[in-house]
This record gives C-alpha cells, sequence and structure tokens, in this order.
C-alpha cells in the first residue's frame, strides 16, 4: 500500500473538499503503458470493489488501490511539492527499476 506524506495528505484533502463529496477517494493506480512499461494513475473515485485495499491519512482523506496494484507500490510514499523548482504530485517507489525521464512511467 501507498504512504501520503503530510504534505501530499494535506492537498488532497483540499482537493476533495474543492470537489463537495465526502463518498470519495483517492484512488492510486498503476497500468501498463507509459515509455518504461508502467504508468501511475491517480483520480478521485466514489467506486469500491470488495478487494481493494485502503487507508485512510491526515483527517479524513481516504486512498484505495486495488490488489494488482497494491503489489507494484508496496513501500512507496506518494508527495506533493509546491516550490519554484518542482510542483505537484510525485510518487518515490522502491520497487522501480527504473523510470523515463518525465517520471510518470517506471519498470
Amino acid at each position: 500500500m501507498i504512504t501520503l506524506t503530510d504534505s501530499a495528505a494535506s492537498k488532497v484533502k483540499d482537493l476533495l473538499a474543492d470537489e463537495g463529496d465526502e463518498s470519495l477517494a483517492l484512488r492510486v493506480a498503476v497500468r501498463p503503458g507509459g515509455c518504461s512499461g508502467y504508468s501511475y494513475e491517480m483520480f478521485f473515485d466514489g467506486d469500491r470493489a470488495e478487494d481493494d485495499l485502503s487507508a485512510e491519512y491526515g483527517e479524513g482523506v481516504k486512498v484505495v488501490v486495488d490488489p494488482s496494484s497494491a503489489q507494484l507500490l508496496a513501500g512507496a510514499t506518494l508527495d506533493y511539492k509546491d516550490g519554484l523548482q518542482q510542483a505537484g504530485f510525485s510518487i518515490d517507489n522502491p520497487n522501480a527499476q527504473s523510470t523515463c525521464g518525465c517520471g510518470e512511467s517506471f519498470s
């Protein structure tokens, strides 16, 4: 299961508040594709499958991961930065043997 830093949890909480739907959770998934083999996908989702893994971070930030993605995200950390050099979400994944230059895909 992926872990959220305090910064990422705070930003997700703000974005969820903007959505105005308390049933939504952040879904983090790994899909085949991208220039390195797999790509990350993140979106707000109100649907849950019985075998989804879930965790809660901060005050009410729910994260959902499907079982096959959870295997590839074990030990990974989602962070959020807002600075001049770097802005946005990033995933530090110890399971990634290599990443592409843009950081959006891995193998």
